[in-house]
Formats: C-alpha cells, structure tokens, sequence
C-alpha cells in the first residue's frame, strides 16, 4: 500500500473489502489539519448545526452566546418571542457585540462605538448619527447579521451558514422521529435544566461519535458501573440490542439491558414510591400514545447521533451533548439536561441523582470515555507516517457479516460507525476517499417501523 499523503489525497480513508469483511479507517481522519480544514469547509459550514434547546431561551429577551464552527453566535429570543441567530459581529467594524455569555437585554451595544441594536436585528442607535446624513440606506443596510437557516424541530434548533441547505425535516429524515419520541414521554413536554457543562477534550471529534455508537465498550470500560447495576439487582445483558443507520449519517442504538429509566422502566434501586408514581406515568402513556408507541418511547434506552453535532443519550437519564471541534486534536463539548417540564419532586431529585451517576461528567462513564478516546488520540501517533502503510488504519469490521446476511446489526457491532464513515467521506469531498472491494450487499439494513 502506498503512504498516504498529509491532505490524504495518495490514500483511501476508507478502504471496505467485501471478500475479507474488513473495514478499515484511514488514521490521517483523525490526525490532519488539511482534512479538518476540509471538514469545516465542506460539512461545518454546508449542514445543519444544532444550536441549542429552545427552552435554553424561554422567556423574551432571553440570549447566550455561543461558538458554532467556530463563529461566535448570539443566540436569542427577541421581545416578540421570535428565536433568532445573529453573527457576534458588529455590523459597523466588526467588534464583538455581545460580551456577555447570557442573561436577558432588549438591546445589543457594542462597547468599541456604542452603535446599538435591537435583539430583533434592527439599528436601534447610532452615536453623532448627523455625520451619515444622506446616507438613508444606512441603518437598513448595518441590521445584525443573521445565519442564513434556522429551523426547529421539538424544540431543538437547528442553524446553516449555507442558504440552499435543504429543509431540516429533510435532513433529518428518520431521526426526527426520535426527537419526537422524547417530547413525547410526557405529557407536558421536556425542558432543559438551567446551567451547561463545558468540557474540553483532547481528541478529535470523530472519536466522540464513534464512542457513542460503540456498545462493544459498554462492559469493559464501565466495568465500576456494570458492578454497581449488578450489585443492585440489575442484570446487565447484550441481548436484543441494536444499531440503525438512519440516513444522511444519523445512526441510532438501542439498548434494552442498560439500566433502569425514570418514569420508565422501574428498578429496585429507586424504591417503591418510584414504582407506583412509573405504573401510574406508563399507564397514561399508554392511554396518550397507544400501546406499541408508548412500548418504543418507554421500554428502549436510544443513543441518537445527528449528523454531525449532536448527541442524544436517552438512558441513564436524559443528555444533550453538542460537539464543537476546535483542532483535529482537540474537541469542545457541551452537555445539557432535559427534563419533564411538569414532574413529581421525588423523581426529579432521583432522576438527577442517576443522570449525574453515569453520563454526567463525573459520572460512572462519561470519564471513562473521554480518556478512552483521548487515549486513541495519543496511540495513533504511533503510526504516523509508518513506512508499511497498511498499519495506519483503524478497524470497524465487527459484525460485517450481518450486513451480507441482511440481519440486524447489533448495538455491539460496528455497524453504525461504517454508516457514519460512508457518510462522512462523502460529505467531506475527499477525492477517491472510499476504495470498494468485491461485493457490497445490494442494501443496508436502515430505520424501522415505530409509529
């Protein structure tokens, strides 16, 4: 095999061979400036990005600043109550306007020149404005600068610096019903907890997506957790669990042994109270829903990827995670909590108390995983720039013959890691980027029926 060059141009980052039933990934994916310039280019600033929640907002005039493909962004509701984006830009010189990372103001001023606007875009003040006299286009033409798309779905906000993107539900396509799904487990609908938590992690952002459909890790790198679920009764299994490719690079697991869930699916560590107030919760769930929707809603645990940002853990508890990658090495991560809008005190203080002891991040896993993937950050170093150039792949060929048998995938296969990297090559543009070999089976297994 030939070395691949610092763009990747003289390697394939994907090599797929159909009659060894390997998968194997390029590591310069995970490395190189030059693909992680391509990838803010052609992906970051060509998708849909998920902003943030709705309810992060709730309440006019409401605003938090936030980085998103590295432009900072003002994200807020005007005084109408409108959801708005605009560039963190003043439109007069270019002067950060918005300095403060939240609260809640009518206005925008910009601290360098004291021109100042309307949190609906328009020019509300500008200082010695007698100097621009004949110029009546002025204010009209200096309003915030929008993103160009913004769209919502379930409360989940969604922008694109590209103006031609297609609609979200478009994109979205089988995902958005998941979204759907937990908007759905109550009847008042979910909102997040006040507060983010901001951490860095040194790896690049792919890692974090591929550690996130990864159920192959679950027992071995949790082993305190898996100890802890079996100590209190719970019965840790693989068994009828699942990987779904749902499209447009969105991939879905579904877990069924993992832990209890809230108003879902009681365990014996939440107590008796607990049980009688979820009896009552699945039982209106089943009277609001229908027995089979209220089935899939309660009785799965699902882990939601959303090309290319967001992350959906719906387990043990309910998280938001959003990635922002700063370097091929280094990834920004934001978490979030969603909760019943409406709920009994008792579950919410239990719920709390089992968010933060898994997927919190000084929980039982989300540790774990952060040095599980920065840990593979520093290991492909060691094959950097390798003569045998074969060495330099990482390998996603678990479970392969499933896809040539047309079963289902299994949540501790790979399956929904190829499905992304399918996905990422193409959106990326990496010329002759996916080397095929022998026979890919004539379909993927993708999505199922839920409704």
């Amino acid at each position: 095999m030939p070395q691949a060059g610092r763009d990747g141009a003289g390697m394939p980052m994907i090599v797929e061979d159909w009659d060894r039933l390997t998968f194997r990934v390029n590591r310069e994916a995970y490395r190189s400036s030059e693909i992680f310039a391509r990838e803010r280019d052609n992906v970051w600033l060509q998708n849909w990005l998920y902003l943030g929640h709705e309810t992060e907002i709730a309440k006019p005039n409401d605003f938090i600043v936030r980085t998103l493909a590295g432009r900072p962004l003002i994200f807020c509701r005007d005084t109408d109550g409108e959801v708005r984006a605009w560039l963190n830009s003043c439109p007069h010189r270019g002067t950060v306007l918005c300095r403060e990372t939240a609260g809640s103001s009518k206005l925008f001023q910009c601290f360098y020149h004291a021109w100042t606007f309307r949190n609906n875009g328009d020019v509300a003040a500008i200082p010695d404005d007698s100097a621009y006299e004949g110029s009546e286009g002025l204010r009209e033409s200096m309003k915030l600068r929008a993103v160009p798309r913004l769209e919502i779905h379930e409360g989940y906000v969604f922008v694109s610096f590209n103006p031609d993107v297609p609609p979200l539900l478009e994109h979205l396509g089988d995902a958005a019903d998941y979204m759907t799904m937990i908007e759905q487990q109550h009847a008042d609908g979910m909102t997040t907890l006040p507060g983010v938590q901001l951490y860095s992690v040194r790896g690049n952002w792919k890692l974090a997506v591929e550690n996130a459909m990864d159920g192959y890790h679950f027992s071995p790198t949790h082993n305190t957790f898996v100890g802890y679920l079996r100590e209190n009764g719970f019965a840790v299994t693989d068994d009828d669990q699942y990987a779904y490719n749902l499209g447009n690079g969105h991939s879905l697991l579904v877990l069924t042994g993992h832990g209890g869930r809230i108003s879902m699916i009681w365990e014996p560590r939440f107590g008796e109270d607990e049980r009688a107030r979820t009896d009552a919760h699945r039982k209106e769930m089943a009277e609001r829903l229908g027995e089979k929707r209220a089935h899939y809603v309660a009785d799965e645990s699902h882990i939601l990827f959303v090309f290319p940002n967001l992350l959906l853990f719906d387990i043990e508890g309910l998280s938001i995670r959003q990635l922002e990658p700063v370097s091929a090495g280094q990834t920004d991560v934001r978490a979030w909590q969603l909760v019943p809008r409406v709920e009994d005190p008792a579950s919410r203080a239990l719920r709390m108390k089992t968010v933060v002891s898994f997927v919190g991040p000084g929980g039982l896993a989300t540790p774990d995983d952060i040095e599980a993937y920065e840990a593979v950050q520093r290991g492909i170093e060691a094959t950097a720039k390798e003569r045998r150039s074969e060495l330099d792949f990482s390998d996603m060929s678990r479970g392969m013959i499933d896809e040539v048998k047309g079963v289902q995938g299994r949540s501790i296969d790979e399956g929904a890691m190829r499905g992304f990297w399918r996905h990422w090559v193409s959106a990326v543009g990496i010329d002759n980027g996916l080397q095929v070999a022998g026979k890919r089976p004539a379909s993927f297994l993708e999505g199922r029926d839920v409704r």
